[in-house]
């Protein structure tokens, strides 16, 4: 499953659940009416950095590909801009090429939430009577409790699943 598909559905997500969506500072949460989607990217000299995505729910998918393409060159390459480290609202985070069924991830302050995907792995299925094999990843949410709880939580990701029913609208 293309990464791309990933954050064009957990974009939009984290505008309909705002509590995912900001930053936890001087004392209280600022929800971003942007969505700036911090990437986590392996270096390869070791390390991690997560530069953003900007305005990622208002992007095409076309347009996120290129964007995110662009961004782990540059990530890799060290030519990042510091914009583009100063101000991810919400991170995510893909492990699934590495393998890994699912991930447990580590939030980057002052943001109050992390995303983690897993590897597409085949389930069986059942619908009307059927039995099928179809794709599925795990997608699991860190999130701050000082701004939000299980239910947002559980929200957010239900969104991302809703939305990852019909890739071809995203």
């Amino acid at each position: 499953m293309p990464a791309a598909l990933l954050l064009k559905a957990s974009a939009p997500a984290a505008r309909d659940v705002p509590e995912v969506n900001g930053f936890f500072t001087e004392g209280s949460f600022q929800p971003s009416a942007a969505v700036h989607l911090g990437v986590a990217v392996a270096l390869r000299r070791g390390g991690l950095v997560a530069p953003a995505l900007h305005d990622a729910d208002a992007l095409p998918l076309e347009v996120l590909m290129k964007q995110l393409r662009d961004l782990l060159s540059r990530a890799r390459g060290g030519r990042l801009q510091r914009a583009e480290m100063a101000d991810p609202t919400l991170t995510v985070t893909n492990l699934g090429e590495l393998g890994v069924e699912s991930v447990f991830g580590v939030i980057y302050p002052p943001q109050v939430a992390l995303v983690g995907f897993g590897r597409v792995r085949e389930e069986p299925w059942a619908r009307n009577g059927l039995l099928g094999v179809r794709p599925a990843i795990t997608a699991t949410l860190s999130a701050d409790h000082r701004v939000s709880d299980g239910l947002r939580g559980g929200r957010f990701l239900a969104r991302i699943d809703e939305l990852m029913q019909n890739p071809e609208e995203l």
